[in-house]
């Protein structure tokens, strides 16, 4: 993709680093310098405002990655490619057969209305709940990690959706502002809402997850 738009060695591509190196990777391979903007705290998309704040005379372009079933606000970013003479590329996730995208969407409602304790997804602009990410409120990693082990051990399987942000992994270090990135990778956890699950499941899940209260101990 970023080879054949003509990306190549002293060119930059923003890409975001929530989210799988496979992208920064990509951008490697082309000679090109990937660059990390902030994300959206919403969304857990790239943000137009952060984007806009990195681009430098060596920008290219921006890799634009849908996360979660939760769509980019493309509309803004391409406003900020045209301004600023840049490729936007998009990458999006596999697709999802629309019953299926309707089942999950209905677990979902199901679990909106019904979690306490912890901050659920915002479920505008078609969201597919692919995950079905919410927040563990508190201090950060340390409760997040102790609520996730909690669910686990009453047989809730969740998972950290990202565990390490890129710019914090050695080939692709960087000293860069990302609060967004920071905070999310710190605060979220993946749900289930497989279609599989019955609501019998899903009582299980409110329920294990509102004992808890969304904060276990406050961590120092």
């Amino acid at each position: 993709m970023l080879r054949a738009a003509g990306i190549g060695v002293g060119d930059e591509v923003v890409v975001p680093a929530f989210g799988n190196v496979e992208v920064a990777e990509a951008v490697v391979l082309t000679g090109a310098l990937p660059v990390f903007a902030d994300i959206d705290p919403v969304t857990y998309c790239l943000d137009a405002a952060a984007v806009d704040a990195v681009v430098g005379p060596r920008t290219a372009a921006v890799v634009v990655v849908h996360r979660f079933g939760r769509l980019a606000d493309v509309a803004r970013l391409r406003g900020v490619g045209q301004r600023r003479g840049l490729l936007v590329l998009e990458q999006g996730e596999s697709e999802v057969p629309y019953d299926e995208v309707a089942r999950r969407r209905e677990r979902a409602a199901y679990l909106d209305a019904r979690l306490k304790g912890v901050l659920t997804p915002d479920g505008g602009d078609g969201h597919t709940y692919q995950q079905y990410v919410v927040r563990v409120p508190g201090n950060g990693r340390p409760d997040r990690d102790a609520f996730a082990r909690a669910l686990q051990h009453k047989g809730v399987g969740c998972w950290v959706p990202v565990k390490t942000p890129v710019h914090r992994l050695p080939a692709y270090r960087r000293c860069v502002a990302l609060p967004e990135t920071e905070r999310a990778a710190d605060e979220t956890l993946a749900l289930p809402v497989d279609v599989a699950l019955t609501k019998r499941d899903l009582q299980r899940v409110v329920a294990a997850c509102n004992a808890l209260g969304g904060l276990l101990q406050p961590a120092f």
